[in-house]
């Protein structure tokens, strides 16, 4: 919702700086302290959002036990290290006890076995349970976590030990 919000103000925005920019032409007159840019607004949306924060990871995700899409990013904002799953994200809702976790392999779903690719405890934190099927989505990562150790993001569930999918970190 608030990027939905940054993203039309960014666009309003553009389009008052081109107009005032537009006026001053045809009057002669020129404005030094409008920039009139052709940078699209999304480019532009950008750079106001890597103010806040840096983008650290990315990744997509690829489908373990059930069908898993989108993308997942790490940044950190005001000191703090946040995971976020993209709009584009969604998984299966037929497993129970999903949860977000960090994992030490850079290829989760290659490197265990079909169908339910178990995952072994020790190679993997638990961030939090999942808080929706689809969509936008932030989890804080705790500041203990040292995030060099990890190498991808996956959906688990806990309960069968099954990985719904899983994305590997890259910078």
């Amino acid at each position: 919702m608030k990027l939905g919000n940054l993203l039309k103000l960014t666009a309003a925005s553009l389009m008052v700086v081109s107009c005032v920019g537009q006026i001053s032409k045809n009057q002669g007159v020129v404005n030094a302290s409008v920039t009139i840019s052709s940078t699209p607004a999304k480019s532009l949306t950008k750079s106001v959002i890597s103010q806040n924060t840096a983008a650290m990871k990315l990744g997509t995700f690829v489908s373990g036990e059930h069908k898993t899409q989108g993308t997942v990013s790490i940044t950190t904002k005001d000191g703090k290290s946040i995971l976020e799953l993209g709009q584009s994200f969604k998984t299966s809702n037929s497993g129970p006890d999903l949860v977000v976790i960090l994992h030490r392999s850079d290829n989760v779903i290659g490197s265990t076995q079909g169908p339910s690719y178990p995952l072994n405890k020790r190679d993997y934190v638990i961030l939090a349970p999942l808080q929706k099927y689809s969509g936008l989505q932030s989890y804080t990562i705790p500041n203990n976590i040292n995030l060099a150790d990890y190498k991808s993001v996956a959906i688990l569930c806990r309960k069968y030990n099954a990985t719904f999918g899983a994305a590997k970190l890259s910078s």
